[in-house]
């Protein structure tokens, strides 16, 4: 259970780390103000993504897609407010993409209570 439940926190933290570094550029080259726009639709569909290959994965049963996503929203939306506020540095918002996995696991473990 720990190593699946590593592996969801790699991936999710991984993957949606990627689609916000892959949004925030294409938000920039379409403009400075779409920079955060692509960075936030990168970031949701990197989470969605994550889950969803974290389901095929078999680290996840589908029952728990929804509330895996949505911890895993929670996190994000956390981080996003950690690196706007630290953005002087590239050292806090960095770390603060880890708070995307914990959300997922946090996220798994309340379905699984309220399935058993």
């Amino acid at each position: 259970m720990a190593l699946k439940n590593l592996l969801l926190f790699l991936i999710v933290s991984g993957l949606d780390a990627v689609c916000i570094l892959l949004g925030s550029f294409i938000g920039h080259s379409i403009s400075s103000i779409g920079l955060f726009a692509g960075a936030i639709s990168g970031g949701i569909v990197g989470v969605a993504a994550a889950v969803w290959l974290a389901v095929l994965l078999h680290l996840l049963d589908r029952a728990s897609y929804v509330a895996t996503f949505m911890g895993g929203l929670v996190g994000f939306i956390l981080a996003a407010v950690i690196a706007v506020k630290n953005l002087h540095g590239p050292l806090i918002p960095m770390a603060s993409v880890g708070l995307i996995g914990v959300g997922a696991i946090l996220g798994k473990a309340v379905s699984r209570k309220h399935a058993a």
